[in-house]
């Protein structure tokens, strides 16, 4: 491409040389001078020169220009993610996943990148979190109430129908109750300590320690745990609240990264729950962890040494 270049040039400059020195040149300019005949003369062939030079471009840069787009093509646009989100809500009413648009993708890139910060991690998923509680609220039952302002007119609205509580799985649920507890006030937390067997192929859970209050059975219940790859430990929480009174119906499950795979399990062992996540990763790879996913939540968000793989993958502050 280098040596078509100056090639190129070469060509260019003597025909510059051949037209300006041409003395029948001359009378095709009446009333310019030389040298402004000169310049015009030398602006057309720049011009027809710097044309072959971009040819010679677009000639040898053809194949690389495809490669390019062919990679491209394979990626997935907001418009694959967004129908992919819509077909799973069609095949299950009660889940829900946030709008995706180029902030949301934004943020999921920050916290899914494997060079980011801890402190950076921990802002944008807070971020998330707060839109997703947000929206986890919003779908609990609410009855009609009327206030009076302070213009002793009267204003007809919406509260709750049930008291809240939230119920992190320990230890990545935790970083969600922050979130919660900045736009529920007084909201009363449980805690549900599920481990799994990281021996099993089937990374099968056991419960091993609960603690919710106890009127949790007439509360509304929002289960918190950022990650949902098979389902096991959120199907074990869901029936640990069952069993201390909850109603189905009554338990909305909020969730940062899930997998199809978990949400089938979830809703086929217990329909009436509610679901909100902001994102539905469409793989397991061989060890069960969700693929592209973000890693292990808690061990990012918390700053603890190993990561899901057993490696120091990140530079935590």
């Amino acid at each position: 491409r280098t040596h078509r270049m100056f090639s190129t040039s070469r060509r260019l400059l003597a025909s510059m040389r051949s037209v300006i020195t041409r003395p029948a040149v001359r009378p095709l300019f009446t009333g310019y001078s030389y040298t402004r005949r000169a310049g015009v003369v030398a602006a057309g062939i720049l011009t027809a020169g710097f044309a072959g030079i971009a040819q010679a471009y677009d000639e040898t840069d053809d194949y690389e220009h495809k490669d390019i787009k062919l990679v491209a093509s394979k990626r997935k646009s907001i418009d694959d993610y967004q129908k992919f989100h819509e077909e799973l809500m069609e095949a299950y009413p009660n889940l829900d996943i946030l709008p995706l648009n180029a902030q949301a993708l934004a943020l999921h890139t920050i916290i899914r990148d494997r060079a980011t910060a801890r402190d950076d991690f921990v802002f944008y998923s807070n971020r998330i979190i707060r839109l997703l509680i947000e929206q986890a609220l919003s779908k609990l039952p609410f009855v009609r109430t009327v206030v009076m302002t302070p213009t002793d007119a009267p204003f007809h609205g919406f509260e709750f129908r049930h008291r809240v509580v939230g119920v992190s799985i320990m230890r990545a649920g935790d970083s969600m109750v922050a979130g919660l507890r900045s736009v529920a006030k007084g909201v009363r937390i449980g805690k549900i300590l599920i481990q799994r067997d990281e021996e099993d192929p089937e990374k099968r859970a056991y419960l091993s320690y609960v603690k919710c209050p106890g009127d949790i059975g007439l509360r509304s219940v929002l289960l918190l745990d950022p990650m949902l790859a098979t389902g096991g430990s959120a199907s074990l929480a869901i029936e640990t609240l069952i069993d201390l009174g909850v109603p189905e119906e009554r338990i909305t499950f909020v969730n940062v990264v899930a997998n199809p795979n978990g949400i089938k399990k979830l809703f086929s062992k217990f329909p009436k729950i509610k679901m909100v996540t902001s994102f539905v990763d469409p793989e397991l790879n061989e060890m069960m962890y969700i693929v592209p996913g973000l890693g292990d939540f808690g061990d990012r968000y918390f700053g603890t040494e190993e990561d899901q793989h057993g490696r120091r993958t990140y530079t935590y502050h």
